[in-house]
């Protein structure tokens, strides 16, 4: 069996993360994990002197802030992660989309997010190398700009480049950890949603900002043929029929 998981920001500072990551990895089969850390982002931006905006989302990256990109996602937040998972006996080592051109993305929209991209490309053998030897990679979602029209460095959507390693890797589930249960509505997690009605909440603005993004990435890794799709919290990562379980239409 092979899992994706995506953990945001927010999950990364729950204490029971990394024993759940721990329980996951000795029962599945192959894991790759994929870290956001917005917050964190958020926090250097503003200790040197920037400011934080976003479309639909995902985050406005100018040319200096790549580089902070860099060293909260690549650097602290991506050291800091792995450093926990060693702690509960995790082979874990951590990578960044631009190491041996893991991730290959282009930019999405130049003029209004900047230093953004889209995952185009996923060195597949570099992650099947690393999980033939039992690693269980930890990846940064900042990637390589596969044009170089804007440089080296893309700031990447944690969730689209789950949702690509996802495809890339034919993986039997793609999980979005957040720090809500699911897809809520009128206060309570909606077990289950097809492709029709996810593109529904999107088009309707019901779904906003992260919750759209991981909307979009999940219709993504589903019509790449991810068999599985659950946005949920740190519970379902051992619990599979916990949170928002995203399906194609007619199945």
């Amino acid at each position: 069996m092979t899992r994706v998981l995506k953990v945001g920001g927010r999950p990364q500072c729950d204490a029971a993360l990394p024993k759940a990551i721990a329980s996951a990895s000795r029962s599945d089969g192959r894991l790759v994990l994929v870290h956001g850390g917005g917050d964190e982002v958020s926090a250097l931006q503003g200790a040197l002197g920037g400011s934080t905006s976003f479309v639909n989302g995902r985050r406005v990256t100018s040319a200096r802030d790549i580089d902070i990109v860099r060293m909260a996602l690549s650097g602290s937040a991506n050291k800091r992660l792995v450093s926990r998972l060693v702690d509960e006996g995790v082979r874990a080592i951590g990578v960044s989309g631009e190491d041996a051109a893991l991730i290959v993305a282009t930019p999405m929209d130049p003029e209004q997010l900047g230093f953004v991209g889209a995952p185009t490309q996923i060195n597949v053998d570099f992650l099947r190398h690393l999980l033939a030897g039992g690693y269980l990679p930890v990846v940064s979602p900042v990637s390589r700009d596969g044009t170089g029209s804007l440089g080296i460095a893309l700031n990447v959507n944690g969730d689209d480049a789950a949702a690509a390693i996802a495809v890339a890797l034919d993986a039997d589930e793609l999980a979005l950890v957040s720090d809500v249960e699911g897809v809520m509505s009128d206060g309570a997690v909606v077990p289950s949603l097809t492709t029709n009605e996810a593109r529904q909440l999107i088009a309707n603005g019901t779904a906003v900002g992260g919750m759209k993004a991981k909307l979009e990435a999940a219709l993504s890794a589903i019509a790449g043929g991810v068999k599985r799709v659950r946005i949920s919290d740190i519970k379902a990562i051992d619990d599979p029929s916990r949170g928002t379980l995203l399906r194609a239409s007619g199945e």
